[in-house]
Order: structure tokens, then C-alpha cells, then sequence
């Protein structure tokens, strides 16, 4: 029974994926903040960190941790995407204020994404797909799943593990140029 259900679970996640193909929308593009599109090719043969963000959240304080990683490592390669998610109903009302808030308040000039749903049946594609192959979702913000160079994913993480801490810090080391 367990076999067929997760049989069940593996044909939605990927009816899901196809049918947001179909529609145009890629697992591996986002929109931008700041209007357009960002994609996850773009930075092809890179370690890619995608967080799931929120401004009002209790892990928020992360995002200084995010923008000291991706000063330190960019240009060894890394890319740190910033996906803001009112799934816990912890972001702000528009991208605008979004973005404003973060560079006020933590400088950030990492790319971020608009506000992105990160699970359930809204999930943006990427997620859908992450969830798909791992098993792995967002329980909360500031959830980590790191991209390696060969565009799998190599590592996740929940929101209580800092950006700073060891284990993200040598997942990403071992795979820099």
C-alpha cells in the first residue's frame, strides 16, 4: 500500500511539473524582483543556495548570514537566490516592499526572486520538482536547498540551520571551482 502511494505521489509531482511546462513556466526559471526573469541556466555550472525567504519570520535575521555568504564566495562562483514566500503568511504585501525592507534592512544585493509559493499545489515548479526527486519541502522559512554545478541537488537543509554554520559552509566549499 505504502508502494502505491507513493507511486501516486511520484505521478502527481510529476503531472505537476509537465502541466506547469506546458504553461510556459520552467522549474528552473523564476521571476525577478525586480521585474523579468531569473534562470536557474543562467548560472550553469555553478553551486546555486536557494532559500526560501520571509521578512516577518523569526529567522530573518538569516539574511545578514545569506549576504556575508554570498560576499564571501561569489567570486569562487556561488550564487545565493533569495525566494520570498507568504506560504507561512510571514512576508510583506508586494515585492516592492520586499525588497525595499532588505536592502534597508540588511543590505542584501543577492538576486531574489518575487514572491514565490514554495509548497502545496501552488508550488512554483522548482520546488515541485525538488520535492519530487529529495522528498524534500519547505516545512518553514529560510529552508536551504543548495544546487550543485551539475544543476542536482546536492544538500538541504531546515530553517534552523544557519547559512554560516559548518555544514553548509563546507557542503558549499566542495563544490567551488
Amino acid at each position: 500500500m505504502k508502494r502505491l502511494i507513493s507511486l501516486f505521489a511520484g505521478l502527481a509531482a510529476s503531472l505537476a511539473i509537465a502541466s506547469a511546462v506546458w504553461a510556459g513556466v520552467s522549474a528552473r526559471s523564476f521571476s525577478n524582483i525586480d521585474g523579468g526573469q531569473l534562470d536557474l541556466n543562467d548560472w550553469a555550472g555553478r553551486p546555486i543556495l536557494v532559500v526560501n525567504t520571509a521578512s516577518q519570520c523569526a529567522y530573518t535575521s538569516q539574511y545578514d548570514q545569506l549576504q556575508t555568504l554570498y560576499d564571501r564566495y561569489r567570486a569562487r562562483g556561488l550564487i545565493v537566490l533569495a525566494v520570498p514566500s507568504d506560504d507561512f503568511r510571514q512576508e510583506l504585501d508586494s515585492a516592492a516592499e520586499v525588497k525595499e525592507f532588505c536592502e534597508m534592512n540588511f543590505g542584501l544585493d543577492l538576486p531574489m526572486t518575487a514572491i514565490t509559493h514554495v509548497r502545496g499545489a501552488a508550488a512554483h515548479p522548482f520546488y515541485v520538482q525538488v520535492r519530487a526527486e529529495t522528498g524534500f519541502e519547505p516545512r518553514w522559512n529560510f529552508n536551504k536547498i543548495l544546487i550543485g554545478p551539475d544543476g542536482k541537488v546536492a544538500a538541504t537543509w531546515g530553517a534552523p540551520v544557519k547559512p554560516l554554520s559548518s555544514p553548509v559552509t563546507k557542503a558549499i566549499e566542495a563544490l567551488l571551482n
